[in-house]
């Protein structure tokens, strides 16, 4: 048995079924060389043989009475793969717009929480000739990095898959009764209470620190101002109460042209995707209603992760930027991002060290499933403006190819989470030399998605086209005068 943390129960609590709770990805493969074959049926073997990799295979839940406290992970002897591997084919003409429906609808659809919490879907028929693979597993099991650790056990470097050491023989113990169970929950109960207890005084000393370093007028270079990292976003077409339908689109933007925009700027590749991202809402809500006056603003996840931690869990939090939506020009937004998230990250790394991960979890599932359900139906009264607009996470991953089963991956578009209020997520994983964009959406908030993937490639062109132009300029002012004969 292994309880959830405070963080991750959290994901399941907030769960419903207009809002479920999972993350994923989209891949498109090269079919192996050779004669044609069953890839369904080499997949499911080859995941079979590495089921013992990475926990969130096994894992299930083992809930409590009358939900009195956190569910508690047990180990699954039997994972049926016919279940949890399955395929799909697409109708013709097979385009890439029904491949992205179909992700839309697997991903508006809640995990079985009987079984391990984690789906993977082969769909064939593309026009393309490739192989399409979607996975999604449950936010409650792991996070962005541990998602690709999670791909680092499936996956391989080589098409020629890697000797994996065999499942250690061993005998599950039963499922645990009421009593054990309940026992357990107790007694991490009061863990957490003597951790949150022992905790307190270091969060007294952070946080005395920061309010310290906001005092004696504006901050200088290297202090925070509190007061400027708490900003509210304009309410958009986004921030609506959201129904289980979806919307998914997916884009590709080189990375060595993303890194050199960033290092032009002295800015960071975030900065850029984020960039990127606000062009494309400008562009979006310049033909749904109009840009706001006032700047959209963007929740970012921030990984907590210590180096060496490969912990099956969530260790990040949240943190606000200004998207400076209220400004045309592509170079004076990229600046104006830049030292938002600059502050943002300030105020993270001096909080990192109190940022809850865990809390007791007694009655938790009760409270935070009402104050779940208050919050839906404050978005749909419009009660109070939104704290943020949008998601968008950037995820570095492999630069190097990796195979399944012996079939190559071209692509890694991810597919996150959206929530009442926050109707549309954008987020980017690298991979290959390239950033790979998944705009996942509750179709009330953004019916027309494909809009804003084409709006966001026309951002990507006109931050290029400025930069070089400034470039071009600053270059020719540098030059020196052709002396006289």
């Amino acid at each position: 048995m292994k309880p959830l943390s405070g963080l991750d129960a959290t994901f399941l609590y907030l769960e419903a079924p207009e809002t479920p709770m999972h993350v994923g990805s989209v891949h498109l493969y090269e079919p192996p060389p050779g004669r044609r074959i069953d890839f369904l049926a080499r997949a499911r073997r080859h995941i079979r043989s590495r089921l013992h990799l990475a926990p969130v295979f096994r894992r299930r839940l083992a809930t409590l009475p009358i939900e009195l406290a956190s569910p508690i992970w047990v180990e699954d002897e039997r994972v049926d793969l016919d279940h949890h591997v399955r395929r799909i084919v697409l109708p013709r003409p097979g385009n890439h717009a029904a491949l992205e429906a179909c992700v839309a609808r697997l991903h508006g659809e809640l995990l079985d929480r009987r079984r391990p919490l984690w789906m993977f879907y082969l769909i064939e028929g593309l026009a393309s000739g490739h192989l399409a693979w979607y996975s999604k597993v449950h936010h409650a099991a792991l996070d962005g990095a541990a998602g690709v650790q999670l791909a680092n056990a499936l996956l391989d470097v080589t098409p020629q898959p890697r000797r994996v050491p065999a499942a250690r023989r061993r005998r599950l113990e039963e499922t645990p009764g009421v009593g054990t169970l309940v026992g357990a929950a107790l007694r991490n109960t009061a863990a957490q209470y003597v951790k949150l207890i022992r905790h307190l005084p270091e969060v007294a000393r952070v946080l005395g620190g920061m309010i310290g370093k906001t005092r004696g007028g504006s901050p200088g270079r290297g202090r925070l101002d509190l007061r400027r990292s708490v900003v509210l976003g304009p309410r958009t077409p986004f921030n609506v109460a959201i129904t289980a339908e979806r919307t998914f689109a997916t884009a590709s933007i080189p990375l060595a042209e993303v890194k050199t925009i960033a290092a032009r700027y002295d800015a960071k590749v975030n900065d850029v995707v984020l960039a990127l991202a606000s062009g494309a809402l400008r562009r979006y809500l310049a033909d749904h209603g109009g840009v706001p006056r006032s700047p959209l603003v963007a929740a970012m996840p921030v990984s907590l992760r210590d180096p060496g931690d490969t912990e099956y869990a969530t260790r990040a939090t949240m943190v606000l930027a200004s998207l400076a939506t209220h400004l045309a020009d592509p170079i004076a937004r990229l600046n104006a991002i830049r030292d938002s998230t600059g502050a943002a990250k300030a105020l993270t790394a001096h909080a990192r060290s109190v940022l809850p991960t865990d809390f007791p979890s007694l009655g938790a599932p009760w409270i935070l499933a009402a104050i779940a359900r208050l919050y839906a139906g404050a978005q749909r009264l419009d009660a109070f403006p939104p704290l943020a607009n949008v998601v968008i996470s950037n995820v570095p991953g492999p630069q190097t190819p990796l195979y399944l089963a012996g079939a190559k991956m071209l692509t890694y578009w991810p597919a996150s989470i959206v929530e009442h209020g926050l109707g549309l997520n954008i987020t980017v994983q690298s991979y290959c030399g390239s950033l790979d964009f998944g705009l996942i959406a509750a179709r009330k908030a953004v019916p027309d998605i494909r809009k804003l993937v084409r709006a966001l490639h026309e951002s990507f062109d006109e931050l290029k086209a400025r930069s070089a132009a400034l470039r071009s300029r600053a270059t020719g002012r540098k030059k020196p005068a052709a002396s006289g004969a």
